[in-house]
């Protein structure tokens, strides 16, 4: 039997029936600091999409990487913008607290291999496949 996710020692049941100002209050400074000021107008609206969509439906579409991701998001879909392109996030419990952002990653990692043509004097005598 899977364990039962726990966030801050609160279960996703208690933290959904939970007020906001309660919830906030087990956020670290950084997030709790960053409700207490109030929600983006972009934020607020995805929040209004969020809630009047069905979970599991087609994915909502935003650039609003620094939301905190709230126990009433889980079970949803979106595609978070990372600079380039829009990249599928399936919200999880285990995601409660975190920026959106963090899940949607903004540089590709570098992958070092061969040296290209003209990449320096000796890549003249690496065969061509």
């Amino acid at each position: 039997m899977p364990k039962e996710f726990l966030y801050r020692g609160r279960t996703i049941d208690e933290l959904r029936t939970m007020s906001m100002d309660e919830f906030i209050n087990l956020l670290p400074a950084r997030m709790r600091r960053s409700l207490r000021r109030g929600l983006s107008d972009e934020q607020r609206i995805l929040l209004e999409k969020l809630r009047s969509a069905h979970p599991g439906g087609k994915p909502l579409k935003t650039h609003a990487r620094d939301l905190i991701i709230l126990p009433e998001m889980v079970g949803h879909t979106l595609l978070v913008h990372n600079g380039r392109e829009f990249v599928e996030v399936k919200i999880t419990e285990k995601m409660v607290g975190h920026y959106l952002g963090e899940f949607a990653i903004t540089n590709k990692p570098v992958r070092h291999g061969r040296p290209g043509i003209g990449a320096s004097r000796s890549s003249m005598y690496i065969p061509l496949k």
